[in-house]
């Protein structure tokens, strides 16, 4: 996280740029709703694929908190640490993202972010974890100020506070979002579990 205290607007970044960067490469994603973290696609496709609300975090207390789940992409470093978490530094490892999970009827019980294996020097799968990505979700009205800041993007732009200034909502994410999703996944894994020969 990082810290600074004169923001003025709600804004982190916007397509992958802090907003008080104007240079050519910042300006080029903005005008192309580009997303340099790794996206499926090469742009940003948050909230609605024709019109996406490209903002990768917004300031909160003079803490940068990320709002999109594609923005724990940069570098693959989310992927690394959990590997590493899960099955030490050594280990030779690789990932595989969006994994559907089907009931016993064949029906879609959603998907798994990333399911991270773990093999021998002979290919063989010894082990394997999967990990759930979240970004904090916004109580107030991120878009507005978004489309007001992409008609004329300056580093000086403000944003008023009040009535619908945008904010995290750490406790929706969490116990509405999170959590219930984890617990369902779970579920498959242990049921898994519990069937084996």
């Amino acid at each position: 996280m990082l810290k600074i205290n004169d923001q003025k607007s709600p804004l982190g970044e916007v397509f992958g740029f802090p907003i008080k960067n104007d240079g050519p490469k910042a300006q080029r994603y903005r005008k192309q709703k580009l997303c340099p973290f790794n996206n499926k696609v090469p742009n940003c496709t948050k909230d609605k694929a024709n019109n996406p609300l490209g903002v990768c975090s917004v300031w909160h207390n003079g803490v940068s908190v990320i709002t999109c789940p594609t923005r724990f992409r940069e570098d693959w470093l989310i992927i690394e640490k959990a590997a590493e978490f899960a099955f030490g530094s050594q280990a030779t490892w690789t990932s595989i993202s969006e994994i559907k999970l089907v009931d016993r009827n064949g029906q879609s019980a959603g998907n798994i972010d990333f399911v991270l294996v773990q093999y021998n020097e002979k290919g063989q799968l010894v082990n394997f974890a999967s990990l759930e990505v979240q970004g904090v979700y916004i109580s107030g009205n991120l878009r507005n100020p978004f489309e007001e800041y992409i008609k004329n993007p300056s580093k000086d732009f403000e944003w008023p506070t009040g009535y619908n200034y945008p904010k995290p909502d750490y406790l929706s994410s969490s116990r509405k979002r999170l959590i219930p999703q984890s617990f369902i996944k779970e579920g498959f894994f242990n049921h898994g579990k519990e069937n084996k020969p």
